[in-house]
């Protein structure tokens, strides 16, 4: 018996053919690949659908306020979902060559006007690798301070809320369902677990 591998590998099989199905100024697109099974000459090749996204950046940002910490975060529309979501923070990663880092710290500044003293890397995760090489870069901000931006949002950052919320109560929200978005729940698990924080605190 083969002892499994206890890590992701890299390595992309064969792709014999790609095709196009949308395509724009953006820098997200899909295509269609025509990909082989290494190894395996007689075997017919297969399509996979790939939605393009250079990954998106994310900051989980922390501060003591009335004696707890508490989390910076937004409520913002997704219309794809159909729903309003609380969220952190975010946006892609769509400057070339640009440390993902530097993406969450613009995204800090121009969606809700902080600055952080203090950057720590908190988890790398790919979302749904099923379908798209999008990959989350997460990140814990402190030392929090409030700037002025003038940074003009559109759209639906134009509607999106403001608010903190203390640890504690993001984490129970998150483990009873009521708080749903996966950077947010794995950012606040991340976060927890590697604090000590128990689990199901809260209310």
């Amino acid at each position: 018996m083969t002892t499994p591998r206890r890590g992701d590998t890299p390595g992309a099989w064969p792709v014999v053919g790609s095709t196009d199905l949308h395509r724009d100024a953006w820098v997200v697109a899909l295509r269609k690949d025509l990909i082989h099974p290494p190894g395996e000459e007689d075997a017919e090749p297969f399509g996979r659908l790939v939605l393009e996204h250079p990954g998106a950046a994310i900051a989980f940002a922390v501060d003591e306020r009335d004696g707890v910490e508490q989390v910076c975060l937004i409520r913002q529309y997704r219309h794809p979902a159909g729903r309003t979501f609380v969220e952190l923070p975010a946006g892609i990663c769509d400057v070339a060559g640009e440390d993902p880092i530097e993406t969450a710290k613009r995204e800090l500044r121009e969606e809700v006007s902080l600055e952080a003293a203090e950057w720590s890397h908190l988890a790398t995760t790919y979302p749904s690798p099923g379908i798209t090489a999008e990959c989350h870069h997460l990140y814990l901000a402190r030392g929090i301070t409030a700037v002025e931006t003038g940074y003009e949002p559109h759209h639906e950052e134009a509607h999106l809320e403001v608010f903190w919320l203390p640890v504690t109560e993001l984490l129970a929200a998150v483990l009873d369902g009521r708080i749903q978005e996966g950077p947010v729940a794995i950012a606040v698990l991340t976060y927890t677990v590697t604090r000590g924080y128990p689990v199901g605190s809260g209310s």
